[in-house]
């Protein structure tokens, strides 16, 4: 069997970093880790071609050899899904299908003419695809109540990658949330009980990316890192004498709760382990707002003193919020920002919220009679989507307020202080560079079009770039690659501000923050 395994394109949006990209001379930021789980499970005697089209596409040659074609997506991924599905069946090919996008909406595949679903988690349903396969069913729907033991899952085909092609590597070492937020899909995809891989596991595929050449940066992918704290402490108690013997050849960022500030032995041991970064999902600083959507767990310590702490043990901080949750008080845009201000998080991934399918948010907001018609699945996906149900207070003012704050978050001269700011704030490892890396020969080309960008053709932050650059080789010359970094992904924001203000802007049909809008100005909504 030839298989010609496809990862779908990315439209822009707040993580594709595409101007970044550019100036890196990169072409994605992290490898589709899905597929490349998947190609592990198909037969050994199976030819396959893989191309992440993020990265290169594939030729019509490529299309005549396969005698079927793999997708695997995410929702943002859906236009070029479908595209994909519809070509193949058009050249005749037969189409299979998985990841997350199919596994929540199954029809959408279905309607574009995929012949195999294979969804939920690939251990379990792969194995039951290839036995339709050899058996020669021409269609087939394959699902799994059950959840795989992932100590079982297989080494990634890492090998199948243009690697210099990446700004990080990534690996996973749990699946599951043993959290319960309202509004979040990863327990209906992967439950409630996180699942771990084995230390000797991860070892092993650090060790295969190791022997393959990279160095640098590492992706931890889990939604939740330290989802089952007990045996992250394990895996991290045997990483670190490993990244001693190898001389720390990776340093790792991940998701975590914020809970992770309350752990200090846990603190301390990802900072020996390597890790320079983490993305919480703080979402608001209102209390109120918290409980309604069940985010309990941000709600036991102050959020200001939580993100301290993780600076102090070393990390930067990514974090995520989001407006709209019911019963949230007016001015929530402006406490997110005076709380990003306060923290000097450089990049706040603001959002409106969605209601996903399969998820408490969605069963509750189905049953008020609050999903909106016309506003379904197939719009739901990107941080600037309107919502789709109606809030408990008006969609106008939520708009603004996103608009309003990305808009002010991300004006150029208060993206380069937060990013100063952040990187002062950060404790460093003693006697050891703990840093964000880029890929090798990329380095040098980043900091050329850094400096023309930032140091010489924009007068409005030319000063702000050569002062802040001073004082952090003074003071802070160990996070010098972390700081470039976060400088150069300026230029991806600063273009992305304007595409999301544009984008709610055609939504709603008027720019929520070029003037008030008037009653016939606002969007018409149908509850279904």
């Amino acid at each position: 069997m030839k298989a010609l395994l496809l990862s779908p394109t990315f439209p822009q949006s707040f993580w594709s970093y595409d101007r970044f990209m550019e100036i890196a001379g990169l072409k994605a930021v992290i490898p589709p880790l899905g597929i490349i789980t998947v190609a592990a499970l198909l037969p050994k005697d199976w030819e396959i071609k893989f191309y992440d089209r993020n990265v290169k596409t594939e030729t019509e040659a490529d299309w005549e050899w396969c005698d079927i074609v793999v997708l695997s997506a995410m929702l943002a991924q859906r236009e070029d899904f479908h595209f994909l599905i519809k070509k193949a069946v058009e050249l005749g090919k037969k189409v299979a299908v998985g990841g997350p996008y199919p596994t929540s909406v199954p029809e959408d595949a279905l309607a574009s003419g995929a012949h195999y679903l294979i969804l939920d988690e690939g251990e379990l349903t792969v194995p039951d695809f290839l036995q339709a396969i050899a058996q020669g069913q021409e269609k087939g729907v394959f699902r799994s109540i059950e959840k795989p033991d992932v100590t079982l899952s297989p080494l990634p085909r890492f090998d199948l990658l243009k690697r210099d092609a990446y700004l990080m590597m990534a690996i996973q070492f749990s699946r599951g949330c043993p959290f319960n937020c309202e509004f979040c899909d990863i327990i209906s995809l992967y439950g409630r009980k996180p699942r771990t891989k084995e230390p000797a596991q991860v070892l092993a595929e650090l060790q295969s990316l190791y022997d393959l050449g990279w160095r640098g940066s590492l992706f931890i992918v889990d939604d939740n890192f330290i989802g089952n704290q007990r045996n992250v402490k394990r895996l991290l108690r045997e990483l670190i004498p490993w990244m001693q013997e190898h001389n720390y050849p990776f340093t790792f960022m991940t998701e975590a709760s914020v809970n992770l500030a309350e752990d200090d032995e846990l603190l301390q041991l990802m900072k020996k382990a390597g890790f320079y970064a983490v993305f919480l999902g703080i979402e608001t600083p209102d209390q109120d707002s918290l409980q309604v959507t069940r985010k309990l767990q941000n709600t036991r310590n102050p959020l200001l003193e939580a993100c301290r702490k993780i600076n102090e043990a070393g990390m930067l901080i990514y974090a995520g919020f989001i407006l709209g949750f019911d019963g949230e008080r007016a001015g929530a845009g402006d406490r997110i920002q005076a709380f990003v201000e306060q923290t000097s998080i450089p990049q706040p991934m603001l959002g409106i919220l969605q209601a996903l399918p399969n998820t408490a948010l969605w069963t509750r907001l189905q049953k008020e009679q609050r999903l909106l018609e016309g506003v379904g699945i197939t719009e739901v996906g990107d941080q600037n989507s309107l919502m789709n149900f109606t809030p408990s207070r008006p969609l106008a003012d939520i708009a603004r307020e996103y608009v309003e704050g990305f808009w002010t978050m991300y004006e150029p001269q208060n993206y380069l202080r937060r990013c100063f700011n952040q990187c002062l704030n950060i404790v460093p490892p003693p006697g050891r560079t703990q840093n964000m890396y880029f890929p090798a020969g990329k380095g040098l080309r980043l900091v050329a079009q850094l400096i023309w960008h930032q140091g010489i053709r924009r007068p409005e932050i030319r000063g702000q770039f050569w002062r802040q650059l001073w004082l952090i080789l003074r003071q802070k010359p160990q996070f010098l690659n972390m700081y470039l970094g976060l400088c150069a992904a300026g230029e991806h924001f600063w273009e992305y501000r304007l595409l999301a203000r544009e984008r709610i802007t055609q939504q709603l049909g008027y720019d929520p923050i070029a003037a008030p809008a008037s009653p016939e100005q606002k969007p018409a909504l149908v509850n279904v």
